[in-house]
């Protein structure tokens, strides 16, 4: 994976390089489920999808995973959007400089992994546990 050295931030181009590298090491049991998820990088989450959440500050928001669960689907399920993992470059900026010692590599991959466990169906209790 990718750690970024240059000084200058990195674009969401660039972010989305780091978070490719991370869902291309997905191990094979989860893999082919996150093919048809759409990644998407914003400098920060939209007026809307911060009220839905309740968040003041757009910089508390690194990622967010919009859509179905797997385990919530069925054939039958009507899915009118496609999967979604939204990163918020701004936000993981943010948190990065806050962390010091922590590579962007490693939080990007956090996020990443965060968010695509959402849509394999685990909750924030799960994800903490595991």
């Amino acid at each position: 994976m990718s750690d970024w050295t240059d000084r200058t931030a990195p674009s969401a181009e660039e972010i989305e390089a780091i978070a490719r590298q991370v869902i291309a090491t997905l191990p094979a049991a989860f893999a082919p489920h996150a093919q048809g998820v759409v990644l998407r990088v914003e400098d920060f989450a939209d007026d809307a999808m911060l009220d839905e959440l309740e968040i003041d500050d757009p910089l508390e928001l690194t990622g967010i995973y919009d859509g179905v669960p797997m385990t919530e689907k069925s054939p039958s399920y009507p899915q009118h959007f496609p999967d979604t993992v939204w990163l918020f470059r701004r936000a993981i900026l943010d948190e990065w400089a806050a962390r010091g010692a922590v590579t962007l590599g490693a939080l990007v991959a956090h996020v990443v992994i965060h968010e695509f466990a959402h849509h394999f169906g685990w909750s924030d209790e799960d994800i903490a546990t595991i």
